[in-house]
């Protein structure tokens, strides 16, 4: 069982455009929460999940074990898949055959650093199907890219 899990969300209005980014880690023994939310004004839905996932990794004290709780197949299946390959590739991927540059190559490198201070357990729901902390951390995204609008 992980010590931590870590909801995260990512959103966009209008992709690119203005977006936000929001987590929940919760410590599974005592329960205690800390949630963490943030913006950018040009960004698209992708950065921001991405940075959600980066934010609360970061908000990590020391290496745990964690349990990453994301509606994003991109981050989903990038950590647990595309990493190895990109990394192999010299962090590109496979085209019609042909390497090209992975898109957000910065945040996926320091998702790969952050991710490798933990043992990362990933785990896929899926959006606005009632899950409540899915939930809350979609109106944390949503309610921060309206700063930025």
């Amino acid at each position: 069982m992980t010590e931590v899990i870590l909801f995260t969300d990512g959103a966009c209005s209008g992709n690119p455009g203005p977006g936000g980014w929001g987590f929940i880690l919760r410590h599974r023994q005592s329960g205690k929460e800390v949630e963490r939310s943030g913006g950018n004004s040009n960004t698209t839905n992708n950065q921001m999940e991405l940075t959600a996932v980066i934010e609360g990794l970061k908000a990590l004290n020391r290496p745990t074990s964690v349990e990453i709780v994301s509606d994003s197949k991109y981050v989903l299946d990038g950590l647990s898949a595309w990493l190895p390959n990109w990394k192999k590739n010299g962090w590109q991927r496979k085209e019609n055959g042909k390497l090209k540059p992975i898109k957000n190559l910065e945040l996926w490198q320091e998702l790969d650093a952050l991710a490798k201070k933990h043992k990362v357990i990933l785990t896929h729901v899926k959006g606005h199907a009632g899950n409540i902390e899915n939930e809350r951390c979609d109106k944390l995204a949503t309610t921060a890219l309206i700063k930025y609008k």
